[in-house]
């Protein structure tokens, strides 16, 4: 028997939406790390990425057609690169131990993973495609009712 799925009623029951801010939280514990000289260069880079990351995702579900929301999820996604470059730079730098580096990069290329999902999923669905999902994600697969009730029924 499956377990019981909670309806979408915000940004914050998004699967992506939640990796994405469980990441952000880690990046803002970075930020508190790195050594005073970075406090308004690097520390507040990070931070504006990382703020970005979720941002953009809320204002994406806000919007009601599918293009808007490809098209701030893919900021979104932009972000999350560059906070991977940053952390290139703590690696580079020595700010940061490599092994705990290599963790938050894991963290982030699981965002990216499920972030991809999520814009195939808008794709998939703004082209009307099957709503048969190449993810083994359950917070994806709601019936046709549930999407239009979460996404609008209004078409793009």
């Amino acid at each position: 028997m499956q377990p019981e799925q909670k309806p979408f009623r915000t940004f914050e029951d998004l699967e992506v939406y939640q990796v994405a801010r469980e990441f952000r939280k880690a990046m803002y514990g970075v930020t508190r790390r790195l050594p005073s000289f970075e406090k308004f260069e690097l520390a507040s880079q990070v931070r504006r990425a990382a703020v970005s990351l979720t941002n953009n995702l809320a204002e994406g579900h806000g919007r009601y057609h599918y293009l808007e929301q490809i098209k701030f999820t893919l900021q979104s996604r932009g972000s999350l690169e560059e906070l991977i470059d940053d952390l290139n730079v703590c690696a580079d730098e020595k700010y940061l131990p490599a092994d705990e580096v290599e963790g938050l990069k894991q963290q982030a290329w699981r965002v990216y993973q499920v972030t991809n999902g999520y814009i195939r999923y808008l794709r998939e669905r703004k082209a009307g495609a099957s709503l048969t999902l190449h993810e083994s994600s359950p917070a994806y697969g709601l019936t046709e009712d549930d999407l239009d009730a979460v996404l609008g029924d209004n078409p793009v």
